[in-house]
């Protein structure tokens, strides 16, 4: 017989010849422990509860560890009562550890998700409200869970982001800053008067007091494209007022230009026939 079978057996034997008195003081003892390990879970993770607290992480992510740390002192409370009862340990927790690997070996991606939702609580790479770009995707924190992040979208849709794609992706958390700039270009024809368009735009938004004057907004030749000079408009916002800026400014743009006479060109094409000969007519 080998050693498992052995303990096994001695087991069985010790309880077949323990009186009814044994069996019945044992059962009162393993409960005892039972409750008093419970109590001693509870206080040992209120304690741990509170000292995380104090270090003012995360309130998610202290529900989280407090639950593991609970869960997991319930489990030694489990096995010292196995153990005082007389039933082998060894091998349930070497079944429990091939089990747990077998899990994790299954539940990787997943358990990568958690991982990566445990660290963006930690580290408070955002909260909900803010405003991200993970990305290529771009919304609202809704929420902050520990396997994927929930974002709204600007059309109003929910959008769900594994926490691993955030964690190995580029973040850019708009609401850690005072000021966001408001990126837009604006052509104008090549025959147009560049100065007098760029004084024009100068007025635009210097007559807007929502754009802030530190850092000061930028104004210049973007480049000279294919049909247009390109001017360049960056001016900086309160996140709040991003859209609504962006909006206004190009509508006042568009105004003053056609007030001014200023064109804001098309893409166009000149078409040259070589070698036609003319008709009889005129045309070719």
């Amino acid at each position: 017989m080998d050693e498992q079978g052995q303990i096994i057996t001695d087991f069985f034997n010790r309880w077949t010849n323990s009186s009814l008195i044994e069996i019945v003081i044992s059962a009162i003892v393993a409960i005892l422990i039972l409750i008093i390990g419970r109590w001693v879970a509870r206080l040992l993770t209120t304690a741990f509860e509170k000292a995380l607290q104090r270090t003012e992480v995360d309130e998610t992510l202290v529900n989280f560890l407090r639950q593991i740390v609970y869960y997991s002192l319930l489990g030694v409370v489990f096995i010292i009562v196995l153990a005082y009862l007389g039933i082998p340990t060894t091998s349930l927790v070497a079944i429990l550890g091939a089990v747990t690997l077998a899990i994790g070996f299954a539940m990787q991606d997943t358990l990568g998700n958690l991982a990566s939702g445990i660290l963006i609580i930690f580290l408070k790479t955002y909260k909900v409200g803010d405003m991200v770009e993970i990305g290529d995707q771009f919304g609202t924190v809704r929420a902050v869970g520990f396997f994927h992040t929930e974002l709204r979208t600007p059309d109003s849709k929910l959008l769900l982001v594994p926490n691993s794609d955030v964690m190995d992706g580029n973040i850019i958390n708009y609401s850690k800053m005072d000021w966001i700039r408001v990126d837009m270009t604006f052509g104008i024809g090549y025959d147009d008067d560049l100065r007098h368009a760029k004084k024009i735009l100068h007025e635009i938004i210097a007559g807007d007091e929502r754009i802030t004057t530190d850092p000061p907004p930028i104004i210049g030749v973007q480049e000279l494209g294919d049909n247009s000079v390109n001017l360049a408009v960056r001016p900086y916002v309160k996140l709040d007022d991003f859209l609504n800026v962006r909006f206004d400014i190009i509508e006042q743009v568009k105004l003053r230009f056609d007030e001014e006479g200023i064109s804001i060109p098309y893409p166009q094409r000149d078409v040259h026939l070589m070698g036609a000969q003319p008709s009889a007519n005129g045309s070719s």
